[in-house]
């Protein structure tokens, strides 16, 4: 999953490859390149030390570890090739600190180009490739009910190097909902069922757990021995980087880790919400212009819209976006979520929502401290007032300062009914629980594929 969560072997198999690619290729080349030529071993072995470290940063950064089904190979080839592009200044930085002559410096130039594209290239084939890996994690999972099938699917689906060991039942009672031939028999106790099968991890897929459902001394013992065990909460935030709405239980968010938001935590972010804002609005501010004048030559003014949200704790803000509607787009006085395809936006508008310039104000709110660049995105005081009442748990969002963008916003498209509610409540959860800098700027970075790929703007 996303920064530790869930970290598998095949997950850190995958990083050592990575590595060993880019320093072998560059010890390889080098040294190939240079022969008969003075070649400073150790300066070759630092660079390619250093090279291949940052690449594996680069590359966790860009998602390219993560195990996600839904990623295409055009998304996966983009995130490549900026790498690659990003790889570049990092190599000359890297070259410019180590102490060689120019003639090394330029066989280092071209060992380490040479290993960084054979290792994209390599990870993009092994993202998409069809070969099955040699290293599996087993699965069993407890249960054969929905909720045991929704655990199979999110497992088949998410991570090919996942293989289901098998269905052990919870209760004789349960209906069943999973393939009947791979539900196996209780003649053996879970611990040897586990012990037979080679089982990494075990998923408790119960919803009940009343009346001895659950062997719990042979859980504990399975566990004891190094087996780890899940419960249906924390098997989807550790597969999906999501807090599933279904199977949650306000125990498991009182006493479970996370959700800290300790002064330190709250001061590092406001720190780079601040910079970070400030920043972008020097560097935007002639994009910003340009549309503000783009604004006025097709509809007039204003050019700014200015609508009352629901922020930190509950309390209300103005947020400020660019205008991307007519000025009688709620003239009934009636709020409503916008559709695709809207007829209440303008040419400008329907420019600026896709390509999400229409955002660029709210850098003042991160500014004016309404809002954080990453967080859950701020809603109306009307809907916030709907989806409390009709889904559990929706006011921990506002825990956190509302977002400019946010984890949703990378994994969701745009919310236009109560059910696309509670998806992305799932992901504004699994922030809420884990939000750290380093998730901020993943998030941030995922923000740029989604704006240049158009995803989820209405």
């Amino acid at each position: 999953m996303v920064l530790g969560h869930g970290l598998r072997l095949h997950t850190a198999l995958q990083a050592v490859l990575d590595f060993g690619f880019v320093f072998v290729g560059v010890m390889v080349a080098a040294l190939w390149l240079g022969s008969g030529l003075p070649v400073n071993i150790v300066n070759v072995v630092i660079y390619a030390v250093l090279l291949g470290l940052t690449m594996l940063a680069l590359n966790a950064w860009l998602g390219m570890y993560q195990r996600l089904h839904h990623r295409s190979f055009e998304d996966t080839r983009a995130r490549a090739v900026l790498s690659l592009h990003l790889s570049i200044p990092v190599a000359y930085v890297l070259l410019i600190m180590l102490p060689e002559a120019q003639l090394n410096r330029h066989m280092l130039e071209i060992a380490g180009m040479a290993a960084i594209f054979g290792m994209l290239a390599n990870r993009v084939r092994a993202q998409h490739g069809r070969s099955r890996s040699m290293v599996m994690h087993r699965v069993l999972i407890i249960g054969v009910g929905k909720e045991a099938l929704g655990v199979a699917e999110s497992l088949g689906l998410d991570d090919p190097q996942v293989e289901i060991a098998g269905f052990y039942p919870g209760h004789p009672t349960e209906e069943v909902h999973v393939p009947q031939e791979r539900v196996l028999t209780r003649d053996m106790s879970l611990t040897d069922t586990a012990n037979a099968l080679k089982v990494d991890e075990i998923v408790v897929a119960v919803r009940e757990r009343r009346g001895g459902v659950l062997p719990l001394r042979e859980l504990l013992d399975c566990r004891i021995s190094g087996v780890k065990v899940m419960d249906l909460s924390s098997h989807f935030e550790s597969m999906l980087g999501q807090i599933r709405i279904d199977a949650l239980k306000a125990g498991w968010l009182i006493f479970g880790e996370g959700f800290d938001q300790g002064f330190m935590r709250t001061f590092i972010k406001r720190i780079f919400d601040w910079l970070f804002a400030f920043v972008m609005l020097i560097l935007l501010s002639p994009v910003m212009l340009i549309t503000a004048l783009a604004i006025l030559l097709e509809d007039g003014g204003p050019i700014f819209y200015r609508q009352e949200r629901v922020g930190l704790y509950g309390r209300l803000f103005n947020v400020i976006k660019f205008r991307s509607m007519r000025n009688d787009a709620e003239s009934d006085g009636k709020p409503r979520w916008a559709t695709a395809n809207d007829d209440r936006v303008t040419r400008v508008g329907r420019f600026i929502r896709k390509t999400r310039i229409d955002e660029l104000p709210q850098l003042y709110c991160v500014l004016r401290g309404d809002m954080s660049m990453v967080g859950p995105r701020p809603e109306r005081p009307y809907f916030v007032d709907k989806l409390t009442k009709e889904i559990p748990f929706y006011t921990v969002r506002h825990s956190v300062k509302p977002g400019v963008t946010g984890w949703a916003q990378v994994r969701y498209h745009y919310g236009a009914s109560v059910d696309d509610a509670v998806h992305k409540l799932q992901y504004d959860l699994y922030y809420v629980k884990n939000h750290t800098l380093l998730l901020d700027l993943v998030v941030l970075f995922e923000t740029v594929s989604v704006v240049v790929g158009g995803k989820g703007a209405q």
